[in-house]
């Protein structure tokens, strides 16, 4: 599913417009795009939690040439599920077992 197909899915769901819809969906993007850049945690109780990850600095190779290169240390988002997303995910094992 993608942002236009989530958006149309979320029409369908709550029958407000298209437009207010695609604002709304924006605003939550933007605020939780803003608290990861504030180095915050966003926790959606049931859902997840967004946090930044730290990556410290550190060697590689370059699977081209075989070179030892310098990799620098890095902020990434990160995503860790919660009981009841990881319920709903699983919920689907069941009934195929």
């Amino acid at each position: 599913m993608n942002k236009a197909e989530l958006v149309e899915a979320l029409v369908a769901k709550t029958e407000y417009p298209k437009k207010q819809v695609t604002q709304i969906l924006e605003a939550v993007l933007s605020t939780i795009t803003e608290q990861l850049a504030d180095d915050q945690q966003v926790v959606l109780v049931g859902f997840g939690t967004f946090s930044v990850k730290k990556r410290a600095a550190r060697k590689g190779v370059n699977p081209q040439t075989g070179q030892t290169i310098n990799i620098k240390a890095s902020n990434a988002p990160g995503f860790k599920s919660g009981k009841s997303l990881k319920d709903a995910c699983n919920s689907v094992l069941e009934t195929v077992d």
